[in-house]
């Protein structure tokens, strides 16, 4: 036998193992594939790391022994799940009554919206109510965290504060503290020695996210995450991280205005589509009840090319004001600008304004815009676009006290929108006395509110004939309103204690 061939002996004892293969994850969404690729398949982004590691081999899971024998659901106490109320009625809005023991929520927002003032804050109220409260933050130290509990008033003896990035540390602290909120300021700063890769990774966040999940279920408390954000808009770290947690709020707001939203991405204890209003300034954050204040001007003497709508931010209605400007056109091409609106859908509304009324739309700039920085996606803002546009080309004024409401299709019609009797409640609230809606209401007939005259229309043409913009049309049957503009109530603003 050779030297060079090996024995017949050396192969069988060498034990039969897979061979070490190479796997490489996405650092951005988790995707994994077996070879290298430069882009990732599933979120399209550059960069994949390898990470290396042995096959796992198939085993069959026997049962073992249970931790907590199953009840009757009769059985189950319902009280260890009540809402406690966070001391922000906003943001207890939006949870649905408060925060529930043994809750993992995750907070979401773009650097500087924000998001460790507003939990700060939820902390300060929390162990003013004699509860303790453990404040961790990884991005700043303890002095920083104290400086803005000073400014926003929320020092309290309840409240402690500790500056740890490594997962064991916080974890070390619960124990120590033994509070019933925990806040962590950010769950990407946060560092485990027993998982792979850097701090803010893929590994590292759902390693993060797991242990205090778990500390959370199994102790009771009511744990609040700080998460970043994607150049995209979307949470940072893997998708599971959001079906870890209880409940994911997105924090948004312009930089240009003060006005921030909570809104619900995932509620396990409640609703999905509510909406907390917040007004950021240096003093701290405070909430804001009543905003419509903010999205509609208030003019010394009516003007050209405005109309008021209601839209529905989460289930609460809000007034904005759409202000249109045509003017001739500075080069050879009509250029067209939006700002607060959804640029293809006010592209469409032009459109069907110069097919269907006979506008001349075509050869002139067209400038929109939202006033207080709204920003107006839904469809039912459609109506109020074509009243202002039409309103701007006339060069006639529309009352101050109409609302327009109602989705414009390309046919022209107008088409029924949500929460129809909802909003209206709130124009005559605030002292409108004439709406414009669709006709086709569905099988909800349009309701009888006292104060408020409300004018169906069929199509978009229809609706310029009521308010007498139309072309050669001299019918009208809502004033102007010449006289004294409509006054809209100031915002309510809840001050921090």
């Amino acid at each position: 036998m050779s030297a060079l061939s090996p024995s017949v002996d050396a192969v069988t004892q060498t034990p039969n193992r897979a061979r070490a293969r190479s796997s490489y994850r996405c650092a951005d969404c988790g995707w994994q594939t077996g070879k290298w690729v430069g882009r990732c398949a599933e979120c399209h982004a550059w960069g994949v790391v390898e990470e290396v590691g042995e096959p796992a081999s198939a085993t069959h899971t026997t049962a073992g022994t249970v931790t907590t024998p199953a009840r009757p659901m009769t059985e189950i106490d319902v009280e260890a799940s009540r809402a406690i109320t966070s001391g922000i009625d906003e943001l207890d809005r939006v949870l649905g009554g408060g925060v529930v023991k043994g809750v993992s929520l995750l907070l979401a927002g773009e650097p500087g919206v924000g998001k460790s003032t507003l939990l700060l804050s939820v902390a300060a109220r929390w162990a003013a109510a004699g509860r303790r409260t453990l404040y961790v933050t990884g991005e700043e130290s303890a002095a920083q965290v104290r400086l803005r509990a000073e400014r926003t008033g929320g020092v309290h003896p309840d409240l402690f504060l500790a500056a740890e990035t490594d997962l064991a540390a916080v974890l070390a602290h619960v124990e120590q503290v033994e509070p019933t909120l925990v806040v962590v300021d950010s769950v990407q700063t946060i560092g485990s020695t027993e998982a792979e890769g850097v701090p803010g990774g893929v590994t590292q966040v759902r390693e993060v996210a797991t242990s205090l999940v778990q500390v959370a279920k199994r102790r009771g408390i009511a744990t609040l995450l700080v998460g970043h954000v994607t150049k995209e808009g979307g949470i940072a770290g893997p998708r599971t991280l959001e079906h870890l947690v209880d409940v994911v709020l997105a924090f948004e707001g312009d930089r240009s205005s003060r006005l921030r939203f909570v809104r619900a991405v995932k509620n396990r204890f409640g609703p999905v589509d509510e909406v907390g209003c917040f007004d950021l300034s240096a003093d701290g954050i405070v909430e804001v009840t009543d905003p419509t204040g903010l999205f509609v001007s208030r003019h010394c003497e009516p003007v050209t090319g405005t109309c008021v709508t209601v839209t529905l931010e989460g289930r609460r209605p809000l007034l904005a004001e759409v202000q249109a400007l045509i003017a001739p056109p500075a080069v050879s091409s009509p250029r067209r600008a939006t700002s607060g609106l959804d640029t293809a859908r006010s592209a469409m509304v032009l459109a069907v304004l110069e097919r269907r009324a006979g506008l001349s739309l075509s050869a002139r700039d067209v400038y929109l815009a939202t006033v207080g920085g709204a920003r107006l996606t839904e469809p039912s803002a459609d109506l109020a676009v074509a009243v202002a546009v039409a309103s701007g080309c006339a060069d006639q004024v529309v009352s101050t006290d109409l609302v327009a409401l109602g989705e414009v299709g390309l046919a022209g019609e107008v088409r029924r929108v949500r929460g129809l009797a909802h909003r209206l409640a709130e124009a005559a609230r605030l002292g409108f006395r004439h709406a414009l809606v669709p006709s086709d209401t569905g099988a909800h007939r349009v309701p009888d509110i006292p104060g408020l005259q409300v004018i169906q229309v069929h199509d978009v043409v229809g609706a310029l004939r009521v308010v007498g913009l139309v072309p050669g049309d001299s019918a009208r049957r809502v004033p102007p309103n010449h006289g004294q503009p409509r006054v809209v109530p100031h915002l309510s603003v809840v001050p921090t204690p």
